[in-house]
């Protein structure tokens, strides 16, 4: 489904099932997976990967060197950013900082992600926050700037386990088992 108002520029890959909404921007180089959904006024730049299943709420710009892999979800408002320190008199546009969204996280309404960090898998970014560093995966992150205060599971609901040292837990929902060590959560099927 791709609304009459929305723009994409010839040479854009969109995959099967995805739906693109009204006035939404899709630039010539973006590459879009299957089955993603496109919300109201998105705009998608020239080197722009995003994944299968990827919800991109309205209002989101996803600039040049941003990756969003599977099953990533992006709150309305969200924003990514590519220049560290842009200014509007000096062109930087070969500055533009690698940006990476691992399968499965969550980036909450209104956060900012400054470029060049790395999120982990089944990351979740809480609603305002600001992301200026690397976030482990199934981390809770929250606060301006981030800081994490819990651990999430895949399936999206706090983990009783500890911030450090090590832990395990068993998801409710699904029966994964969750494991701590050395700062690193790792999920068992």
């Amino acid at each position: 489904m791709i609304h009459n108002t929305a723009i994409i520029d010839p040479g854009a890959q969109i995959g099967k099932d995805t739906s693109i909404w009204h006035w939404v921007h899709i630039c010539s180089g973006a590459n879009i997976g299957e089955a993603c959904s496109l919300g109201q006024n998105v705009f998608v730049g020239n080197k722009v990967s995003i994944g299968n299943n990827v919800k991109v709420q309205n209002n989101v710009s996803v600039y040049d060197n941003v990756t969003i892999e599977d099953d990533v979800f992006c709150g309305p408002s969200m924003v990514f950013t590519n220049v560290y320190n842009p200014r509007s008199a000096v062109s930087r546009k070969d500055e533009y900082r690698n940006t990476l969204v691992k399968r499965g996280t969550t980036l909450g309404a209104n956060c900012t992600i400054v470029c060049g960090v790395t999120i982990g898998e089944n990351a979740f970014i809480g609603a305002g926050t600001v992301v200026n560093k690397d976030v482990p995966a199934y981390a809770l992150m929250v606060g301006v700037p981030a800081k994490q205060i819990a651990w999430m599971s895949a399936y999206g609901e706090r983990l009783d386990l500890p911030l450090t040292g090590s832990g395990q837990c068993t998801c409710p929902h699904t029966g994964d088992i969750y494991q701590l060590k050395s700062g690193t959560v790792t999920r068992e099927y």
